[in-house]
């Protein structure tokens, strides 16, 4: 029997017909009489992709800058991108929004980032459309709409576009990569916006998982990313290989922490020993080699401040070349990893029909590891100075697990070259990246470059053009708001075509910009990237101009030295049209209003969500974010925790917050108690009980009474019981002001991810029962830490390493 027919009638003589079929959701086509012999029956269908719809597959990387690989002139070797370049197109022109977050939701909606309410990171929201960082039902992701054509879709990597707060077991998910608005069937990969790369965070769809392996089993986060888009892929197409699939693989990589085994590193020992001046200049000799600049180009000038390669000591060249070379191989094992994957791909016959999409980067390289790099972000964070003596003694331990490493600002405008700033700025070195697109059987065009421009809202229309179908007007009964980017696929094989991108505004932490027609206005809104206020107002911003098609690298300020009041001036009555057209778009996308409360807005919802000074978690509480768990900085605070101790002896973390970054652990070392306070450094202070447990249950309480003057980070006494009785009191000289980690968590029964102590290994567990903890957090009288912007100028810098 054929598909799509049925048996008619009984016994011989059987004769078939063609069977109904209608979508689900429409009304049933149908009849119902009394009996079957009576109805005609139609089956309700999933909906179809078109014929020969291609996969999709997002790769992004994070924190690479324009200068960094080789296919867009970089000195990092990245063969797998090179081949997929050479056999596909080049992006020259490509923009992104100057930070990661607001770039994703413009890559998964076509939508501006203020139009769906990410302009800044989650962490950093305040109460305006455009900044609440709450994506509005009304503007799904891609995977919403494509699902709605019959393709299936898998979240892999990095995600940070969900609410921190509703990030914990309680959501609400409406937000997560599988949630309604967003649509993805299948999530693998860490919520928050950076992540350990030897001991990650991780969920699987919603429900947290620790990783496959342990460092010292050969884990890296990058592997373990494309082993799952490998493993999924795979088994979807081999139950169903008519169907097309999309995949977002979000790499960790680059973002800090810079962590890449040492053989890795060991590849370009000495290749960075010219320096970022050096670097600059010989990367933009490479991309004139390419084509991608022409040959009168020049490079931008560095941002003041900054000091010169040949002004730094033979230690500090020593030391931050080292930075470089941990960077360098980072990216290059990261792209051995895609490589696994595109081979995998090629292998199983997928990867011609495959619409593949390289992101070299979601925002120009970073410049927050301050000016000489650091070993352990929460340093920086914290308001704790690591020395240059101090890391040149610990250099070999860089970019190893222990470490939470980052370069300094100098590798992050040299990784930008030949575009001056970095992330977090709205000139080119913040959101010019390069794009690589490959799909054999869509683009006849092979290694040739496209210099046409475009934005990070044009890549959904393109993915709608390349299937043949339209946005839908309707997700989870919620009517959609039109979708804003500008689909590519006219530039695919004709590279003379003109863009259809005209205009595109840009807007990051106060710093503002605009694209229109080959012309470029922008500002810097004077907070270099590692001071915390800005130093002048939007009104005494100076707005520079530049003509691309005869600039294109931004090193000419047309408007600088004129007399902006002489309207008689060409190049001042252009920069007053395209000012006067940036607040136009401002307006259209929910920029306004403007916002340079840097620190502020670091507790723009502390209101709504506040926190409680008495809080009981119970047994199997694990994963819980530093902000929803106790807060237990700046302040006297107490904690009792009733046990479970079995016979023999017993051992592990019973309740455990921060990682090796910083943090305190309450554990049983060989039965006795311990508690452990590691402040960043690191510094460890013990309080150790004297005697063993006996089996049964105990009450273990802890008390740190703060006795310093200062408001945040002050010491203080602690104080540990058994049963009520003191059994170790001892002096923390100072406490964590800010936080203990950029993702570690809250954890009972067990210390997830990297250790808090060095007394036990990493994801260890107690090998009693925890039953329950009991907090209270003292309210601290200081009349400063009653202070909001005082409280959030750490706060602050600390949410911003997150990004």
């Amino acid at each position: 029997m054929s598909k799509g027919q049925r048996k008619k009638g009984n016994g011989a003589g059987v004769k078939t017909e063609a069977v109904k079929t209608y979508r689900e959701g429409e009304r049933f086509p149908g009849r119902v009489g009394r009996t079957w012999e009576d109805s005609e029956p139609a089956f309700p269908m999933p909906p179809t992709a078109p014929r020969d719809a291609p996969n999709i597959l997002y790769v992004i990387l994070d924190d690479v800058g324009y200068g960094w690989c080789e296919p867009f002139g970089g000195k990092i070797r990245t063969p797998a991108m090179m081949k997929l370049a050479q056999q596909g197109l080049r992006y020259t022109h490509f923009t992104t929004t100057a930070l990661c977050s607001p770039t994703r939701s413009c890559l998964i909606t076509g939508r501006n980032h203020h139009s769906v309410g990410m302009a800044n990171i989650t962490e950093l929201a305040t109460g305006f459309p455009g900044y609440n960082g709450r994506q509005p039902q009304d503007k799904a992701g891609v995977p919403a709409m494509l699902h709605q054509h019959g393709y299936t879709s898998y979240c892999i990597g990095k995600w940070h576009n969900t609410p921190s707060e509703e990030t914990s077991i309680a959501g609400p998910y409406d937000r997560w990569p599988t949630g309604p608005v967003f649509g993805f069937d299948r999530f693998y990969g860490f919520l928050g916006g950076d992540c350990d790369q030897w001991n990650p965070k991780l969920f699987l769809d919603r429900e947290a998982v620790d990783p496959p392996r342990t460092p010292e089993e050969g884990y890296h986060l990058s592997e373990d990313l494309v082993d799952r888009a490998i493993s999924w892929i795979s088994q979807h197409h081999s139950a169903d290989p008519a169907k097309p699939w999309l995949t977002w693989l979000a790499l960790g990589c680059a973002h800090a922490p810079h962590h890449v085994a040492p053989e890795w590193v060991d590849k370009y020992k000495g290749q960075f020993d010219m320096g970022w001046d050096a670097y600059r200049e010989q990367v933009l000799a490479r991309q004139k080699e390419l084509g991608i600049f022409p040959q009168d180009a020049k490079l931008a000038p560095m941002l003041e401040g900054l000091p010169s390669w040949d002004s730094l000591s033979a230690d500090e060249k020593r030391l931050f070349a080292r930075m470089a070379e941990i960077y360098a191989g980072f990216v290059e094992h990261a792209d051995a990893q895609l490589g696994r994957l595109m081979e995998f791909l090629e292998r199983t016959g997928q990867l011609d029909n495959t619409l593949v999409f390289v992101f070299i980067g979601d925002n120009g390289s970073s410049g927050e590891g301050t000016l000489t790099g650091l070993f352990n972000e929460q340093s920086v964070a914290n308001n704790v100075q690591e020395t240059v003596a101090q890391n040149l003694a610990r250099i070999d331990q860089f970019g190893q697990p222990g470490s939470y490493n980052h370069y300094p600002v100098g590798w992050a405008m040299a990784g930008n070259a030949p575009f001056q700033l970095c992330k977090q700025y709205t000139h080119f070195g913040g959101v010019r990246n390069p794009l690589i697109v490959h799909w054999p059987r869509g683009i006849e065009a092979k290694g040739e470059l496209r210099t046409q421009y475009h934005h990070v809202i044009d890549i959904v229309p393109t993915i709608l053009e390349a299937i043949g179908i339209e946005a839908p007007r309707f997700i989870n009964t919620v009517q959609q708001e039109p979708v804003e980017g500008y689909g590519m696929t006219y530039s695919f094989n004709d590279a003379q075509a003109p863009s259809n991108h005209a205009t595109q505004y840009f807007e990051m932490l106060g710093n503002r910009g605009l694209y229109h027609y080959g012309w470029k206005v922008v500002t810097y809104h004077g907070r270099k990237p590692w001071e915390n206020a800005a130093k002048w107002s939007f009104d005494e911003d100076h707005w520079e101009l530049y003509n691309l098609s005869e600039d294109p690298t931004e090193s000419n300020d047309l408007m600088k030295g004129r007399d902006r009041a002489n309207l008689d001036d060409p190049m001042v009555k252009k920069c007053i049209e395209l000012v006067s057209l940036w607040w136009a778009e401002a307006g259209r996308y929910q920029v306004l209003p403007l916002d340079d409360r840097f620190q502020i807005r670091a507790l723009g919802r502390q209101g709504l969500y506040a926190h409680r000074e008495r809080m009981t978690f119970y047994e199997g509480t694990v994963r819980i974010q530093e902000f929803s768990g106790p807060d237990t900085k700046n302040r006297s605070w107490e904690m009792t925790a009733e046990v479970e101790v079995p016979a023999g002896e017993a051992q592990g973390p019973i309740v455990a917050l921060g990682g090796t970054s910083a943090g305190w652990t309450l554990y049983l070392q060989k039965g006795v108690p311990v508690f452990c306070y590691n402040f960043p450094g690191p510094e460890y202070t013990y309080l150790r009980g004297k005697a063993a447990l006996t089996p049964g249950k105990h009450l273990l309480r802890y008390a740190f009474e703060k006795t310093g003057p200062e408001p945040y980070g002050a010491g203080g006494t602690g104080r540990l019981y058994v049963d009520g009785k003191l059994v170790a009191e001892g002096v923390i000289p100072r406490t964590v002001p800010v936080g203990y980690s950029m993702d570690e968590t809250f954890d009972l029964g067990c210390d997830k991810g990297t250790a808090v102590s060095p007394e036990y290994a990493s994801n260890a567990r107690f090998t009693g029962r925890v039953l329950r903890v009991d907090f209270d957090l003292k309210p601290d009288l200081h009349p400063d830490a009653q202070d909001p912007a005082k409280k959030a100028e750490g706060r602050f810098q600390h949410e911003m390493l997150r990004q």
